[in-house]
């Protein structure tokens, strides 16, 4: 039998519903009462370094992460890693560990749209399904799993596309990596291979922003005149902006700040394509990052890996363009 650490985080998946219908924290996870059902599938190991609502989570939190998976690693302990997680966030989390640690062991993250308690609780059934996909044999080298609703996402592809649905997690383009049944866990294809960067500076400031019709000057102008790190921008369709904004997108760029560009359409991704004013065709010239098909949160945390590992402008430009 398999060997896997378990870190819980928090999140719906360990909470419970009050007598009000309010979903409130446990300090002990109800996930780890089931340790029948959970024993017959794998020798878990579990701890909680945190316990924390999703959107409390931040970059120092998915550090503690990074450390204590690497950490487990290196000293060969277990065969693979699930996290419990909050779904507003999770997204994140595996992105940005999928973007920093460089292991061949299965890391499989899931968590729950119900609390423990609620008629349709999800939390259990994701928790057994992400230990038997963390347990697969065809796991190995396949990144960060996302593991939800008896299907398997690779961490660049996958969102949270519903606010309440059980069927919330999808990956838009691309579709699943693989699925659960019954009696196998079964892959589809494989992952892009990506360059993994280690080092996170959590105190880079990147903030991100979306466009809209008419948008103004004046949010750029002010990140121009703070001097931020980077900035993401959820531009219009195929990565354009409105003429509008463009005074302030170059005080940016006189700055010298990158800017990466993403789409706030749902599926597709950015291009420069259109040659009108504000088309990304001329954003392109001006020194605009196109990103390949990341969404907002995700293309954030990307540059912040990139610039905590001092990638200068052309390597962020083949590091966004780039799946490898």
């Amino acid at each position: 039998m398999k060997k896997l650490l378990v870190i819980h985080t928090g999140g719906t998946i360990s909470m419970s519903q009050d007598e009000s219908n309010q979903v409130v924290t446990n300090e002990k996870n109800p996930i780890s009462t089931h340790q029948e059902i959970i024993k017959a599938y794998a020798d878990v190991t579990e701890i909680t370094p945190f316990n924390v609502p999703s959107p409390h989570m931040d970059i120092h939190y998915v550090e503690q992460l990074k450390d204590i998976i690497e950490s487990a690693a290196k000293e060969n302990q277990y065969d693979g890693f699930v996290i419990t997680h909050g779904t507003d966030t999770l997204e994140e989390t595996a992105y940005l560990l999928d973007l920093t640690v460089e292991i061949s062991q299965p890391i499989a993250i899931t968590g729950a749209m119900r609390s423990s308690n609620e008629i349709g609780a999800d939390g259990l059934y994701n928790f057994i399904s992400a230990i038997r996909v963390a347990t697969s044999d065809e796991s190995t080298n396949m990144g960060v799993m996302v593991v939800f609703n008896d299907e398997i996402h690779t961490a660049r592809n996958v969102t949270k596309t519903h606010t309440s649905n059980t069927n919330t997690f999808q990956s838009p383009n691309h579709g699943p990596l693989g699925v659960v049944t019954k009696n196998s866990v079964q892959f589809h294809h494989k992952p892009f291979e990506h360059q993994i960067l280690d080092k996170i500076d959590q105190n880079l400031n990147i903030p991100l922003v979306k466009a809209y019709m008419g948008m103004n000057n004046d949010v750029l102008e002010f990140y121009s005149k703070q001097k931020v790190d980077g900035i993401i921008i959820e531009a219009l369709g195929q990565g354009n902006l409105p003429p509008t904004c463009l005074k302030g997108l170059a005080a940016c760029l006189n700055q010298r700040i990158p800017i990466v560009l993403v789409s706030r359409s749902f599926n597709g991704i950015v291009g420069p394509i259109y040659a009108y004013e504000g088309g990304g065709a001329t954003l392109e010239r001006q020194g605009v990052i196109f990103s390949n098909g990341l969404n907002g949160p995700k293309a954030r945390l990307k540059l912040l890996v990139g610039l905590s590992n001092n990638l200068n402008s052309d390597e962020l430009n083949h590091y966004f363009e780039s799946q490898l």
